[in-house]
């Protein structure tokens, strides 16, 4: 039976991969690489049978189109959580970019590298450098993929939220070759049950350790607490979290929609009482579809 499951499973990726356009992020030299096998692997997880992908060097964009009849103008980037350990590539990438078809909204899957000393001269800046480099092509050919350019928004799950926030706190500090001035901004964030803060209090250490190492300087550990980043520059936000999110505590989400409050960035915070870390787009403790309340927040403000 499990090697059915995984066969299947295996047969549905390939048909994903078919059906939809993969790009590399970079035409030639991956930028802060070094030159290292390519060891990735993408494997459906046994018991929730989630597609995992490890060991990524090769930066790639999936771009699902929305249909012509439905299409908006709208793009949103979807970065997959995995504590820059793994990325989760279904339940928080795939299928999440399916669902903003329906609602007319073109999405792209974000690939990233995982933080590696062995592949990267400074692996802190690996991912930041592909969520920029995402943007900037998404801006780059929005004419071609019949997109509003002002209506591109970024999303993570857990650490792809703090990619995603640190995206969206980051922007003004290119770490890519950006010839052309694209604006590396994006025009608002979605970010469920993200990973915000590097503090020893609140923070995902884990993340922490693989993104900066295990002993950050003071300094690092406050760059990268998205918390503490928050400027009236920084795009608007609709957060998602658990209040029993045993993993990623909660009140990452809380300091980071206060820091947006305080900077008067328009903000939207929904808490489900429970479902924990991971669910994805189903909470299975609550019958409350938060992607819907996603959709009206992303056609009230305009995008």
């Amino acid at each position: 039976m499990k090697k059915f499951l995984l066969f299947s499973a295996l047969f549905q990726l390939t048909v994903i991969s078919y059906s939809q356009e993969v790009i590399p992020l970079y035409k030639d030299v991956i930028p802060n690489s070094k030159p290292v096998k390519n060891e990735e692997v993408s494997e459906i997880e046994p018991n929730s049978h989630i597609l995992i992908i490890s060991k990524v060097t090769q930066p790639t964009l999936t771009i699902f189109l929305a249909p012509k009849e439905k299409a908006t103008g709208t793009a949103v980037i979807i970065c997959p959580g995995g504590g820059y350990h793994v990325l989760a590539a279904s339940h928080e990438g795939s299928d999440v970019a399916k669902k903003f078809n329906e609602m007319g909204i073109t999405a792209f899957v974000l690939k990233y590298r995982i933080p590696d000393d062995e592949s990267m001269i400074n692996k802190e800046i690996g991912p930041l450098q592909d969520a920029q480099r995402a943007i900037q092509i998404v801006r780059e050919r929005a004419k071609e993929w019949k997109i509003n350019p002002n209506h591109i928004g970024i999303m993570g799950f857990s650490a792809g939220g703090h990619l995603a926030s640190t995206a969206g706190t980051h922007f003004k500090k290119s770490v890519i070759d950006n010839k052309n001035k694209i604006s590396l901004r994006p025009d608002f964030m979605i970010l469920v049950y993200p990973v915000i803060s590097f503090s020893d209090s609140i923070g995902h250490i884990g993340s922490r350790d693989n993104l900066l190492g295990k002993n950050p300087s003071p300094e690092k550990i406050k760059e990268y607490s998205n918390e503490l980043q928050v400027s009236v520059d920084t795009p608007p936000a609709f957060l998602i979290h658990a209040k029993d999110d045993d993993v990623v505590k909660v009140e990452n989400s809380i300091d980071f929609y206060d820091a947006l409050k305080k900077n008067k960035v328009s903000a939207e915070i929904y808490f489900f009482e429970k479902g924990g870390h991971g669910f994805g787009m189903n909470n299975q403790t609550s019958s409350i579809k938060w992607m819907d309340f996603v959709q009206k927040w992303i056609s009230k403000n305009g995008w």
